[in-house]
């Protein structure tokens, strides 16, 4: 198992800057590179209030917390970001050419030891891969949003990948407090299969006028269990980001993923959730809050 010191997050989004708080908190130096400083200011912000948080719920030390945030360096480029680290993770849109882009770069600019890895939460590892010379360093680590919350991460195996890459990716989940759960690469792996056609239906059923969005929600938080309902979820995870990993799943595995057209309906109209302050359910208040913050940057 290859000893990981330094970990380096691409990509300071909604999932960059929770995978670099969860690394942080684990006790990694810590790298969070994005091209825009703005998303890097907001990174630096949301972390930090995400760590004085755990400390009012006792859920960490305040000298822990303060230790975590300081390992987190922030940095412009790729290469700024890459060159030291001893584990890349990839966390830029659920787009294949955008990760086949990075892939290529990091495959350059790293050294030939470092592992690479993709926060995909659909895509072919395996296809990621090919583009390096290093396919068994290659591995998908799928986190969950709000990643320093969510306990799960799927580690995937591809095509190529050695069993000293996956054991350092377990290792370094288990360090970043997750449950850890591997499985050989497949279309949409465990969770994003089983959720993408869980939330399709239900737009296809809000689509029929079946029930309203607050009560399909209802229904699967009582009476299945669920923790949150299919539209609460997908406004947190981004329309976009679903109707991405549904065009995948319909063009790998059949009609049975063939996204609702009222979903892409929303996705044209830009109601991508809880980002854009407007999904299937509406935000206003975090609306106001993103153009205070464009306004200030």
């Amino acid at each position: 198992m290859a000893e990981v010191k330094t970990v380096a997050v691409i990509g300071a989004g909604i999932m960059g800057r929770g995978i670099a708080h969860a690394a942080a908190v684990g006790g990694y130096r810590t790298i969070l590179e994005d091209l825009l400083p703005n998303a890097l200011r907001k990174a630096e912000t949301e972390i930090r209030a995400n760590l004085d948080q755990a400390v009012e719920l006792g859920k960490v030390s305040a000298g822990a917390a303060d230790a975590a945030f300081a390992r987190l360096e922030y940095a412009g480029s790729v290469e700024h970001a890459a060159r030291e680290a001893d584990l890349v993770i990839e966390a830029v849109p659920e787009e294949m050419e955008s990760k086949i882009e990075i892939f290529t770069l990091l495959d350059k600019i790293c050294r030939p030891t470092t592992i690479l890895a993709s926060n995909t939460s659909s895509l072919s590892i395996t296809e990621i891969a090919s583009v390096t010379y290093r396919a068994k360093k290659c591995v998908g680590m799928h986190f969950f949003n709000p990643v320093h919350k969510m306990k799960l991460l799927e580690v995937v195996r591809a095509l190529e990948t050695d069993a000293d890459t996956v054991a350092t990716a377990v290792e370094v989940g288990k360090r970043m407090g997750k449950e850890v759960v591997v499985i050989k690469e497949a279309p949409g792996f465990i969770t994003s299969r089983i959720n993408a056609m869980i939330g399709n239906e239900a737009f296809y059923m809000l689509q029929e006028g079946i029930a309203t969005a607050e009560d399909i929600d209802k229904a699967l938080r009582l009476g299945l269990n669920h923790p949150m309902g299919p539209f609460e979820l997908v406004d947190l995870v981004g329309l976009d980001t679903r109707l991405h990993i549904l065009e995948y799943l319909h063009k790998t595995l059949g009609e049975k993923f063939r996204p609702c057209p009222l979903l892409v309906q929303y996705v044209k109209a830009g109601r991508l959730g809880r980002k854009s302050g407007r999904g299937v359910f509406e935000y206003p208040e975090l609306a106001k809050k993103e153009a205070a913050t464009e306004t200030t940057a």
